[in-house]
């Protein structure tokens, strides 16, 4: 009888995973596994499978910010085990995030004195903080349908089809009607007589976007907010304004000091910002602030004794992580106004080479705005041979992720390419962007030539070498030449 040998010491401390039997075996799909493993061949297959990730710095559909100091990350580390809700245990870290609400409410010009609170929270995305807003406006309308006696069971949202998926989510889930601006060809954002037009009693606010998913533009929030005011002096209504600031938020105030978007116009009740977009943090969280207490309804609003000081709450979820509050205190106390300036122009000159290369090879329309979110959004002018989405196919060879994808109802016959020019982007990885974008197009033509319409090239090819043809026989032959060419065309 053959007994099992006992395992050496050598094989008991083998360091090497890819010579044990973890290399052989795959990893659990669907049922928890009976037996442990090593920690090292756990981290290591896991750690082998997500090489097969596209490369986060090199993914331009995103806005989430994807490097940060090491500084700060040693932070984020010695704060992952901290659970935000627990107030009373970790007092510092709900006064870092109370000092992120002041200073955020400041830059968006909120209406505090200078040692006064702001009102606001820190959320896990502009998600959860458009869901906030979103309740504190339905409420704030209902309490004051039911004040006067009138119905309060049909609230409406006013928006452009332009607004990310979050705020569809929002009416559904919280049976709001979503009232569409259409955008359309050329215009590509909400147009703010139009929203007006929509508005009525049941109106709970109206929803502008500042820098639109689709490519980057700013809505026109000053002038919304004046026709607003003047439907409202007509009406007896107080129909406000939210502002969708997820990506823009962090870029206005440095870039467009003078743009009036924010608390400046009086119909602007609140403010959504993500701080892992260019606030510059790592994915998981957003901001939303308040222009004054009286626009948070109390009922909403849960109460947290933490040091014998109340500290109001208003999220969604409860268990959180702290990493990235204590992240997004860091950037601004870190960077300050000078150092998120400079990133935003270092962003916005990037995202302006990218917009000149592309304009100098001819093939493309651009659809964003210099002014706006530094993102750069662009069509073929000709897409007989091949499409937009053949090319973003394509730049996954190179590594680069571009999404294609069309624009909102009404102009869906447009297919756009976008890319978003991050803090991490540099003007190496522009130019070689560049370089690989005119790559694709030259092997894309190698595959699908363009066919000839000129016929009169044709025709003085054919007259050339043969003279006597009479009009009859060279029309045939061109005829003729145009169907072979086709043919091969489609056989290729």
């Amino acid at each position: 009888m053959a007994f099992p040998k006992p395992a050496s010491e050598s094989d008991l401390f083998l360091h090497s995973n890819f010579a044990s039997r973890y290399v052989r075996d795959s990893l659990p799909r669907f049922s928890m596994p009976e037996e442990s493993m090593p920690k090292e061949a756990a981290y290591q297959n896991i750690h082998d499978e997500l090489q097969l990730d596209a490369i986060p710095k090199l993914n331009l559909a995103s806005f989430v910010t994807t490097s940060m100091e090491e500084e700060c990350n040693k932070l984020i580390m010695e704060s992952i085990n901290k659970n935000y809700v627990d107030m009373d245990e970790y007092p510092i870290t709900t006064d870092l995030h109370n000092r992120c609400v002041n200073m955020i409410a400041r830059l968006f010009h909120a209406e505090i004195g200078e040692d006064e609170n702001a009102i606001g929270a820190g959320t896990v995305g502009s998600s959860e903080a458009i869901m906030l807003a979103g309740l504190a406006f339905k409420k704030k309308w209902q309490n004051k349908r039911k004040a006067e006696g009138k119905p309060y069971d049909k609230p409406n949202l006013v928006t452009g089809s332009n607004v990310q998926v979050c705020w569809e989510k929002f009416a559904r889930y919280f049976e709001v009607e979503l009232r569409e601006v259409e955008v359309r060809e050329g215009y590509y954002v909400m147009d703010p007589a139009k929203a007006v037009q929509l508005v009525d009693e049941n109106t709970i606010c109206v929803a502008a976007i500042l820098g639109s998913t689709y490519n980057g533009e700013f809505e026109d929030v000053k002038l919304l907010n004046d026709l607003l005011l003047q439907k409202n002096k007509q009406t007896g209504w107080e129909t406000p304004i939210h502002v969708d600031a997820a990506s823009g938020g962090f870029i206005a105030p440095f870039l467009y000091p003078e743009l009036e978007w924010d608390f400046r116009l009086p119909l602007v009740k609140s403010i959504n910002v993500s701080g892992h977009k260019y606030g510059l943090v790592y994915a998981g969280i957003g901001w939303v602030i308040w222009r004054t207490k009286d626009d948070l309804p109390e009922d909403l609003v849960f109460h947290i004794n933490y040091l014998g000081a109340d500290q109001p709450t208003f999220t969604l979820n409860f268990s959180k992580g702290s990493s990235q509050i204590i992240a997004q205190y860091y950037q601004l106390v870190r960077l300050g106004q000078e150092g998120y300036r400079s990133i935003m122009e270092n962003c916005r000159e990037n995202a302006m080479v990218l917009k000149d290369n592309l304009e100098k090879s001819g093939r493309f329309n651009i659809l964003s705005k210099d002014d706006g979110v530094p993102v750069v959004a662009f069509s073929l002018k000709d897409r007989s041979q091949y499409d937009e989405y053949k090319i973003s196919e394509m730049l996954r060879r190179h590594g680069w992720i571009v999404p294609a994808y069309p624009m909102p109802p009404a102009a869906q016959h447009i297919n756009v390419l976008r890319v978003v020019i991050r803090a991490e982007f540099s003007r190496t990885l522009v130019q070689r962007l560049s370089f690989d974008i005119h790559n694709v197009l030259h092997e894309l033509e190698k595959v699908h030539p363009t066919m000839t319409s000129n016929t009169e090239e044709v025709k003085k090819s054919l007259v050339d070498s043969v003279v006597k043809k009479n009009a009859m026989d060279t029309q045939k032959e061109i005829i003729g030449q145009e169907s072979n060419k086709r043919q091969k065309i489609m056989a290729a």
